[in-house]
């Protein structure tokens, strides 16, 4: 089943991954789809989420991600790195790549985070934001990849914008987590585009407090993505590990608990590698 079909039986759960082996995990894990999240991708980089990564860059880790998992790749493409014509190959290039679906905002470039306090974000007019749309619909239109119209407005200008992008082509709308601040807003988004939504769970939002799976029913949410839970813990065993380690802990108490050895080079492909090399590779003697 494809993702179209998915989310038109239920709601899909996609989780934020940002290589190969995040990729595997979310597959293992159960889940039915992924989200290339640039918040992920950016911070693996070692950089915020700014758009200071290229598209070029972006492309990479998501083909990485692809390589990894069959799952259905939600990707972000920021603001299609440009105008409509760049968006457009942007949109080609991620198609090409495989992905089930994008989605884009409607910032001008570079973008900025609406997870930052205080961020000032400025929007492109309307009519430069639904030509941008139609750019990416109609790159996609032949490959079936859904375009997800993102919208940093808020309150009455959200509706006004989310409207204009379903008219544009927009497959669903995307609310950021401070666009509306009540279930309510987002039932009428839902009600007055006639749209079905996808909404971030950000970790700490307010979103992933108060959207259970009864609530994203209720207001057209067909697609729940998990930006940055699986980023966040990961982190944390990370830093909790290498803490450890560098205050010269015996590294095999500090890796107790841990994923055995066996486990993981099994999650990654090791098995299958070592059947095509007994399969492909000349016989080597043992002295």
């Amino acid at each position: 089943m494809d993702l179209r079909e998915m989310t038109t039986e239920g709601l899909v759960y996609a989780p934020g991954v940002w290589d190969g082996l995040t990729a595997r995990l979310a597959e293992q894990a159960g889940f039915p789809a992924l989200c290339a999240s640039g918040f992920a991708i950016s911070a693996a980089l070692g950089y915020p989420d700014a758009e200071l990564y290229t598209m070029s860059e972006n492309l990479h880790a998501v083909r990485t991600i692809r390589e990894a998992s069959p799952l259905p790749v939600i990707a972000d493409i920021d603001t299609g790195y440009g105008n409509a014509v760049n968006a457009a190959r942007t949109a080609r290039r991620f198609a090409d790549a495989g992905v089930a679906a994008v989605f884009m905002e409607d910032q001008r470039s570079p973008k900025r985070c609406p997870l930052i306090p205080g961020a000032e974000l400025e929007l492109l007019d309307l009519a430069e934001a639904t030509g941008k749309i139609r750019a990416v619909r109609d790159a996609a239109q032949e490959t079936g990849m859904l375009v997800i119209a993102r919208t940093d407005a808020k309150g009455d200008e959200a509706l006004r914008r989310a409207v204009a992008y379903v008219e544009a082509g927009a497959d669903l709308i995307m609310p950021v987590t401070k666009t509306f601040t009540t279930v309510e807003e987002w039932r009428r988004c839902h009600e007055f585009t006639g749209a079905p939504l996808m909404a971030t769970l950000t970790a700490s939002a307010w979103t992933e407090r108060e959207f259970t799976p009864e609530v994203m029913e209720q207001i057209g949410v067909r697609i729940a993505l998990l930006p940055t839970q699986l980023l966040m813990a990961v982190t944390g065993a990370a830093q909790e590990c290498l803490s450890r380690l560098a205050a010269g802990e015996p590294p095999a108490q500090v890796g107790a608990g841990a994923t055995p050895h066996h486990e993981f080079v099994e999650l990654i492909g090791m098995p299958e590698i070592e059947r095509q090399q007994h399969a492909y590779l000349p016989a080597t003697e043992t002295v």
